[in-house]
């Protein structure tokens, strides 16, 4: 087996990141893979090339929307981008297929004010969980990405006041519950079941980063088999490029 370190960041606009220093934390990561979410490119509009990476990007329809990239030093043996879902012109999820696991980058949808997207919200999620629950019968999945909830009490600083807003409504931590349930684990919590105040991202306003008024809505979810071979999975929450901080994970695969 080896070490393997897997980063996942939401950049919430890789163009704006690139200004606060992506490229310097890339580097500094040294990570296998580096997932991103919320690219908000079009083909075209952002180059970086590192050495010794590979790059696979999965850009949204709709201009300065969405989007979804993989970073990897490992040469996949096959490369697959959406779930066959109706929201796979939004480029949410990318696959990388490799002998032994599979990588995937995932950035789920928002419920938005009032819930009023939670329908098509939990659709996807039926659908991702339909997807990641058939690969994972083939081989063990490692998945991250901005996954749009806060899974217990614990994942938020203000759950009472929270829990009719997207990202903790019931449905959606249930959906969550879920997901979980069929076969992968949350590596954090495994590491780390009762810490508190560890988030991975907070609003841009009433200066919530200042006094950790966040969320933990950034996860590394692994197949439950792999759970005696995760070493280390953190929140790099000191690092200021975005409005959501990389998570990362060590394990031995």
């Amino acid at each position: 087996m080896n070490k393997l370190k897997f980063t996942s960041w939401n950049v919430n606009g890789i163009r704006a990141c690139d200004k606060k220093g992506f490229k310097e934390y890339f580097k500094e990561s040294n990570s296998d893979f580096f997932c991103l979410q919320e690219i908000k490119l079009s083909e075209g509009q952002y180059e970086f090339n590192p050495e010794g990476y590979y790059s696979y990007f999965n850009y949204a329809e709709r201009k300065g929307y969405s989007g979804t990239a993989i970073y990897t030093k490992h040469k996949p043996n096959n490369v697959v981008f959406g779930i066959g879902n109706d929201l796979d012109n939004e480029g949410r999820t990318i696959l990388l297929e490799y002998d032994n696991y599979y990588v995937l980058t995932v950035y789920t949808p928002n419920s938005q004010d009032a819930l009023k997207r939670l329908p098509i919200r939990l659709k996807w999620d039926e659908d991702f969980r339909n997807y990641v629950s058939k690969l994972d019968k083939n081989k063990p999945i490692l998945m991250s990405g901005d996954f749009n909830v806060a899974h217990k009490e614990i994942d938020l600083k203000n759950p009472k006041t929270n829990v009719k807003n997207a990202g903790f409504s019931p449905e959606e931590r249930e959906s969550f519950t879920k997901l979980l349930e069929s076969g992968f684990t949350d590596t954090f919590r495994l590491l780390q079941p009762e810490v508190t105040q560890r988030y991975s991202w907070w609003s841009y306003r009433f200066r919530a980063r200042e006094k950790n008024a966040g969320w933990r809505i950034d996860y590394w979810l692994t197949s439950n088999r792999l759970d005696n071979q995760v070493i280390q999975s953190e929140i790099d929450d000191k690092i200021l490029g975005s409005d959501h901080a990389p998570v990362y994970l060590e394990i031995e695969l």
